[in-house]
């Protein structure tokens, strides 16, 4: 693998954004291959490298595992003549294989899984896993409890019937805020389920995603999901018992 920069290694590597490890290189807290390293530009061989944090040594991920809070006026895409995300993650080592799991429009914003681990993308998104997405969103007009039970019963929008949907009001006025929580996420599934009850969506806003929740993260940056966030995706779609069956079967042969 070609060297990066050590201020991406870490980064990457799950020890705070690009400005926060740039803090903490020049702070002489990183060591590479023993030698003490204040130059964030610094080059790195993240497979052959012994790199420390405070004497910790820092492990090369072989899979990324990342959540981005995407703006709006971005395609959630690897590739399209207009902005995609994958502007948004250039920094990462081997980010041209990242993709995003599932999609959010051009004109919504939140949080979106990219990762490469394919196995575990296809899971979170098929719907045999029902995995639940909460939305905030912005609505026109007044709603109220009685709006929103179609909703929470399974509203038919014609090419299929959506599951039941939890939903909570937050503020009903002239402009209404909701959450929602759904499990198909389908295209433009939310969307089309407020404007089927006479509703049409200002803003749209994704802020969980299974375990997984954007928290403050701010607009248009992103964080590595911790260890414990992925063992809980992977145990929500049954991917954790099969690791450990593979590798006791690895084991015993």
């Amino acid at each position: 693998m070609k060297k990066i920069r050590l201020d991406r290694f870490l980064s990457s590597a799950g020890y705070g954004t690009r400005s926060e490890v740039k803090k903490t290189i020049r702070e002489g807290r990183v060591r590479v291959n023993g030698k003490l390293v204040r130059d964030p530009s610094f080059h790195v061989d993240p497979e052959n490298d012994d790199v420390t944090v405070d004497g910790e040594l820092v492990f090369y991920e072989r899979d990324y595992y990342l959540v981005l809070n995407k703006p709006k006026g971005y395609i959630t895409s690897t590739k399209d003549r207009e902005l995609t995300v994958m502007e948004l993650v250039s920094d990462v080592p081997r980010f041209e294989n990242l993709f995003p799991v599932g999609r959010l429009d051009k004109d919504a914003e939140g949080l979106l899984i990219m990762t490469t681990d394919g196995k575990l993308a296809h899971r979170l998104t098929h719907p045999k896993w029902k995995v639940p997405r909460v939305y905030r969103v912005k609505l026109k007009g007044k709603i109220t409890e009685e709006d929103v039970e179609p909703l929470r019963k399974g509203i038919d929008l014609g090419d299929f019937k959506a599951l039941p949907a939890k939903v909570r009001i937050i503020s009903s006025g002239d402009e209404s805020e909701v959450e929602v929580e759904v499990c198909e996420g389908k295209y433009r599934q939310v969307k089309r389920m407020f404007e089927k009850i006479g509703f049409k969506v200002l803003e749209l806003k994704r802020i969980k995603y299974g375990p997984v929740e954007l928290g403050e993260l701010p607009v248009g940056e992103y964080r590595n999901l911790t260890e414990e966030e992925v063992a809980e995706l992977k145990r929500l779609v049954k991917l954790e018992a099969e690791e450990k069956d593979d590798s006791d079967q690895r084991k015993r042969n």
